[in-house]
């Protein structure tokens, strides 16, 4: 199998990450709501507080329209309840004025102390349906002017969807004075892969069978290598994590046993990415699996019989999960965005037997995180923050 070179590839860590409910994707069985799983402010920053305490790095807090907390009012109200953790805010690019979003980044930042990351995604908007290439293309424009206000004084653009002459950027310089925030991306369609090899630090993937995963590693390398660029590579994942195999394919079984078929598309469709390319791989990957549901040995698809984006769980021993996150590592896989069922028990499962046994670090690494008064190097230059 081809390994993809990474930008860390000097450091021996990874990045492991957790998930928080945010848009109510929490449960003791799929399908079956819990009041206690709701996603309340309450429950979701326990997730997050959990989390920290479990010796997670980051933690990936997503958007929703429909269901759940507001992520950004999420994600600043978590800053005084945490100290070590850093957060993943997802922004869907166009829903909030780009300058506004590029103050409102900034302002969290410093709550956080440079401890915001971000997670650029481009689904439509409540009532559109909007061309990908048009969509890849509003969202390339809001991380370019997010860069300017984060490390100009001024804006100045002319662009499709916003134009710009000389507009004061005040008070919009956060925390992270090297650039602003780490940016991730998961997208599959190749103006998808334009935006991320152009503007992104982390492309971000959802489980498939590993040749596939790397086929998709090399589609990314090249258009962040058209670019001068070099990228880090993330996975996330479900994971399901017990002292043997037998006891974890046990709970994972446990985990479908109350889903009807019928409410488990209906909980697809409720998705904005519902009819996402990506969304697309996590169906034909549900496809190729054998009878009990897994595409590799580990590698179970149950969970995408009810969710639309990320369908797939590590299912083992701690020492098969554990070989497995090798095995992604030597691909070149950096970052790991894990999560499970209930999310704060699985949690404190995975805590507890995976997380003792790897080193971890954040992204990028300390060297490319300390916060600097040198302006930010201009995009598509090659070198990154």
């Amino acid at each position: 199998m081809t390994i993809v070179p990474v930008t860390s590839a000097d450091l021996d860590a990874s990045e492991v990450s957790w998930f928080s409910a945010l848009c109510g994707d929490d449960y003791r069985y799929l399908g079956v709501p819990e009041s206690a799983l709701k996603p309340t402010w309450e429950h979701c920053s326990n997730i997050v507080k959990t989390a920290e305490a479990q010796g997670f790095r980051n933690v990936l807090c997503p958007s929703s329209y429909q269901v759940g907390q507001d992520v950004l009012t999420f994600v600043s109200g978590c800053a005084p309840l945490t100290e070590k953790i850093n957060m993943l805010a997802a922004i869907r690019c166009g829903e909030l004025h780009p300058l506004m979003l590029a103050r409102t980044v900034a302002a969290i930042d410093h709550m956080m102390k440079g401890r915001l990351t971000l997670n650029v995604i481009s689904s439509d908007f409540p009532g559109e349906k909007a061309d990908s290439a048009l969509r890849y293309r509003r969202s390339h424009e809001v991380v370019e002017i997010l860069r300017q206000c984060w490390t100009r004084e001024t804006v100045d653009y002319d662009g499709q969807f916003y134009k710009f002459d000389g507009v004061s950027t005040a008070p919009a310089v956060p925390y992270q004075q090297n650039g602003g925030p780490l940016l991730y991306f998961g997208g599959y369609s190749p103006d998808a892969l334009e935006l991320c090899g152009a503007q992104c630090d982390v492309y971000l993937m959802w489980p498939e069978p590993k040749e596939q995963l790397a086929e998709r590693m090399r589609a990314v390398n090249e258009r962040a290598a058209a670019h001068g660029r070099t990228l880090d590579y993330g996975l996330r994942v479900h994971v399901v994590v017990r002292d043997t195999e037998a006891e974890a394919r046990e709970y994972a079984e446990s985990l479908v046993s109350k889903l009807d078929d019928e409410l488990g598309r209906l909980i697809r469709e409720r998705s904005h990415d519902a009819i996402s390319l990506g969304v697309s791989h996590q169906a034909r990957t549900r496809e190729l699996a054998d009878q009990f549901g897994y595409v590799e040995r580990h590698l179970w698809t149950g969970i995408g019989r009810a969710r639309s984006g990320c369908g797939a769980a590590i299912v083992g021993s701690t020492d098969q999960v554990l070989s497995e996150i090798e095995e992604y590592r030597k691909m070149g896989i950096r970052a790991f965005i894990f999560s499970g069922y209930p999310h704060i028990d699985e949690a404190e499962h995975f805590g507890s037997r995976v997380m003792p046994q790897l080193k971890t670090c954040s992204l990028p690494h300390e060297y490319g995180r300390v916060p600097s008064t040198t302006p930010a190097t201009p995009l598509g230059t090659g070198e990154r923050r």
